[in-house]
């Protein structure tokens, strides 16, 4: 995955607030490590806790049917260096505002043709730990977003960690596969999704969360099939795309379950085996269209 040369960046869509003193007791970040199975916590009651009532596909969906549509950089100021796509292409920092600015201008996109009006969101770089909407966050709880201040977060020692623990490569297509990924939250949070859902903490392989989790998936290979569209990304190839399939293979609920507690327990899944998770990435790259990614209808 390469970033077209000359391509401007905007840096006001990424706060960075890596190395910087958060919480009210002035906590010192810094540092930090993978938690996969307190992510999947995380996000179970950060993303579940909102609204109440009935768990079908959002309404709002219906007008998307018809439209096809690195961690060791040195903290410092975005604005300053990463101005262009040729910075995203030597830098993680630069590479997720790259990938932050294509993701919004898809889904900008796809709603204009929808005349609906998407509205951006951030993402915010930490390190160690920081305070958001959702609460208290450290890095061990991995990439997630609030819905309550609508606002994606990321310790970029995520990755570096996603390698070591799980065998994942760290290429600029998993990176971009995991910040998509949360967009598609995001989306969801727009179309009304999270207000439709009960407060429960419903777990299981045909469980809501399962079934909201496999839609950010299927969201993100819609935007990855029409990636150079939005003029950022030059170029995908196969093996981009198979490093997406195998990250998402890597994080599925069997696999870390099996790794981190040696054995599987399907009625706890809240993210989906490994399986689904390829399995919806793929549909949504393969078919382009945020109308395939009905993962509320039938059995996923």
């Amino acid at each position: 995955m390469r970033f077209r040369r000359n391509a401007p960046l905007d840096t006001g869509q990424v706060r960075d607030a890596r190395g910087r003193s958060m919480g009210p007791g002035g906590v010192a970040v810094g540092g930090g490590g993978l938690g996969l199975v307190g992510l999947i916590i995380y996000i179970l009651i950060s993303v579940l806790s909102n609204g109440g009532g009935g768990a079908g596909l959002p309404p709002q969906l219906a007008p998307l049917a018809d439209q096809r549509v690195g961690v060791n950089d040195t903290p410092g100021d975005i604005d300053a260096n990463c101005k262009t796509g040729q910075d995203a292409n030597e830098r993680t920092d630069c590479r997720i505002v790259a990938v932050v600015n294509s993701v919004q201008e898809f889904w900008n996109g796809v709603f204009k043709r929808s005349n609906r009006q998407y509205t951006y969101s951030d993402t915010v770089f930490f390190t160690g730990q920081t305070d958001t909407g959702c609460g208290t966050a450290d890095s061990q709880v991995g990439p997630f977003y609030c819905p309550r201040d609508k606002l994606v977060y990321i310790d970029l020692g995520f990755f570096d960690d996603l390698q070591s623990r799980f065998g994942v490569g760290s290429s600029a297509f998993v990176q971009a596969y995991v910040i998509a990924h949360e967009y598609g939250h995001h989306v969801q949070d727009q179309l009304g999704l999270f207000d439709k859902l009960g407060s429960s903490n419903q777990t299981g392989p045909e469980s809501l969360s399962v079934r909201t989790e496999l839609q950010a998936d299927c969201y993100a290979g819609v935007w990855a099939a029409h990636a150079v569209e939005t003029r950022l990304v030059e170029q995908l190839t196969q093996a981009d795309i198979n490093d997406g399939l195998d990250a998402a293979a890597a994080i599925g609920d069997d696999r870390i379950q099996q790794q981190t507690q040696g054995q599987v327990n399907p009625e706890t899944w809240t993210h989906g085996s490994s399986e689904q998770r390829r399995r919806w990435f793929s549909r949504g790259y393969e078919q382009g269209k945020p109308a395939v990614c009905d993962t509320f209808s039938g059995s996923i």
